[in-house]
C-alpha cells in the first residue's frame, strides 16, 4: 500500500472515529444537562462531566493499549451512556451501580479480548470449562427461597446480592459452540446445548432458553451450512415442547399459559396476579412518546413495575420517542453487522464462529425482549442488552463483546503481518 494512501486512510478514520466519539459525549452531556436544570444536586453536577470523560477516556486510551475495533467500541459505549442515563434519571443510586457495572464489564470485556488473543489450545480449557456451566446452572437450586417471588429459579439470591448465573455461562456457552463446531463434532455441540437448554427449563428460565437456543441454531448454520439440519432441529425442539406442554400445561407450564394470555389480550387479564398490568402500562407509556417523546425526566414510566430492567426500553420510548428509539435498534443492528463482517474476515473457523455467536446472541436477546414490550411475541423477561439494570447482565453482554473485540485484534495483526510481508517491513509499526 503506498504510504501516502496509507496515511490519508488513517487519518479520516481518526477524524470518523473522533466524531462518533464526540457525538456519545455531547449525548451523554446534554442528557444529564436536562436532568440538572430539573433537579440540580451535586451528584448530577459530577455526572455532567464525569460521565462524557469517561466515554473519552475509554475510546482513547482501551484502543491505544489493545487494539479494537473502535465503531464497535463507540457503538457500545452509547448504549451504556444511554442505559446509565436512563437508570440514574429514575434513581441515582441506580444509576451509579449501572456506571460500577459498566466498569466491571469494561474489566470483562478486557479480559476476553485477552483470552481470545493470547489462549492459544482451547482443548485444555473446554471441558473444565463444560463442568463450570454445570455448576453455575445448578447454583440457583440451592437457594430455592430467594427465588419464589421472581417466577423463576434462575437467581442466586444473598440479602441484597443477586445474581444470575446463566448470564455469566453465556461467555463460556459462545466459547465452547465455536469450539466443538469449529472441529465438526456437531454431536458434541448438540449435546452440551441440550443440557444447558435442560437446566434453563427446569429452572423455568424460558427466556434465556430461547436466547442460548436461537444463539446455538445461527452458529450451528453458520459452521455447517445444512438448512435440513437446522429444520429438523427445529422441528425436534417443537415437539419435544409440545409433548411437555401437554404433560405439565397445568402445573409446569402455567407460568407460559399466563404469558400468552398477557400477549393475546393484556387488558383482559389486567387485575389478575401475573396479568396484564405491566404490558398495559409499558403500551401506554410507548404510545404517550409518540414521535419525539415526552422529554428527559417528564415520563411516567415508572408506573410499570419493572421498569428499570425488562421494560428500560418502554421507558426511552415513553420520554425520548418512537424517532430515537428505532435510532437505538439501528444501532443494535450495527453492532450485530459490524460483528458479523469480523467474522466474514477471520482466517480460522473458531475464531469466525466467536464472532457469529456472539453476534449471534446479542441479536437474539434483543428480540426475545424488544418483541415482548412491543407484543410482537410473547414477554418472556430478560433484560435489554446494555441498558437494563443488573450487573451480571451487562458485564455478561461486554464480556460477549469482548470475544469479538479480541477476533478483531487477531484479524488486525494478521493483517499487519500480511502487509508487513507485501512492504517488506516498511511502514509497520
Amino acid at each position: 500500500m503506498n504510504i501516502a494512501l496509507k496515511a490519508t486512510k488513517n487519518k479520516n478514520s481518526g477524524r470518523e472515529n473522533a466524531l462518533i466519539t464526540g457525538t456519545v459525549m455531547l449525548f451523554s452531556f446534554c442528557g444529564f444537562l436536562l436532568l440538572m436544570l430539573q433537579k440540580p444536586t451535586p451528584l448530577t453536577g459530577v455526572m455532567l462531566f464525569a460521565v462524557p470523560a469517561a466515554v473519552w477516556l475509554v475510546e482513547r486510551l482501551l484502543p491505544r493499549m489493545f487494539a479494537m475495533d473502535r465503531l464497535l467500541l463507540s457503538l457500545i459505549d452509547f448504549l451504556c451512556a444511554l442505559g446509565v442515563l436512563m437508570q440514574y434519571r429514575f434513581s441515582p443510586v441506580r444509576g451509579l451501580n449501572q456506571c460500577l457495572n459498566y466498569a466491571a464489564g469494561l474489566v470483562a470485556m478486557i479480559s476476553c479480548a485477552l483470552a481470545v488473543r493470547f489462549v492459544r489450545h482451547w482443548r485444555v480449557l473446554v471441558w473444565p470449562m463444560i463442568a463450570a456451566c454445570c455448576g453455575l446452572l445448578a447454583l440457583p437450586f440451592l437457594f430455592r427461597a430467594g427465588n419464589a417471588r421472581l417466577g423463576a429459579t434462575a437467581w442466586v439470591v444473598s440479602g441484597s446480592f443477586r445474581m444470575q448465573p446463566s448470564e455469566i455461562v453465556k461467555i463460556a456457552y459462545v466459547i465452547i459452540l465455536a469450539y466443538f463446531l469449529s472441529r465438526r463434532r456437531v454431536v458434541f455441540s448438540l449435546i452440551f446445548t441440550g443440557v444447558m437448554l435442560a437446566f434453563l427449563i427446569v429452572q423455568r428460565d424460558l427466556g434465556t432458553a430461547a436466547i442460548y437456543c436461537g444463539t446455538a441454531l445461527v452458529t450451528l448454520y453458520a459452521a455447517t451450512s445444512s438448512i435440513l439440519l437446522i429444520l429438523g432441529l427445529l422441528g425436534a425442539g417443537a415437539g419435544t415442547v409440545a409433548a411437555l406442554y401437554m404433560l405439565f400445561k397445568d402445573s409446569f407450564f402455567l407460568t407460559v399459559q399466563n404469558r400468552v394470555r398477557n400477549w393475546i389480550d393484556p387488558f383482559a387479564t389486567y387485575n389478575q396476579l401475573g396479568g396484564g398490568y405491566q404490558m398495559v402500562h409499558a403500551l401506554i407509556a410507548m404510545a404517550n412518546g409518540g414521535w419525539w417523546g415526552v422529554g428527559l425526566g417528564l415520563g411516567n414510566a415508572n408506573t410499570i413495575p419493572e421498569y428499570s430492567t425488562d421494560f428500560i426500553f418502554s421507558a426511552v420510548m415513553n420520554e425520548f420517542g418512537l424517532v430515537f428509539s428505532l435510532i437505538v435498534l439501528l444501532i443494535y443492528a450495527l453492532i450485530v453487522l459490524r460483528s458479523a463482517d469480523i467474522a466474514l474476515r477471520s482466517t480460522s473457523a473458531f475464531h469466525a464462529l466467536l464472532a457469529v455467536g456472539g453476534a449471534a446472541l446479542l441479536s437474539v436477546q434483543t428480540f426475545v425482549i424488544l418483541g415482548g414490550i412491543t407484543k410482537m411475541i410473547p414477554m418472556t423477561g430478560v433484560t435489554v442488552p446494555f441498558l437494563s439494570a443488573g450487573g451480571t447482565s451487562l458485564v455478561s453482554c461486554m464480556g460477549i463483546m469482548g470475544l469479538v473485540q479480541g477476533v478483531a485484534n487477531r484479524n488486525e495483526r494478521i493483517l499487519r503481518e500480511d502487509r508487513m510481508l507485501a512492504e517488506g517491513g516498511e511502514d509497520m509499526p
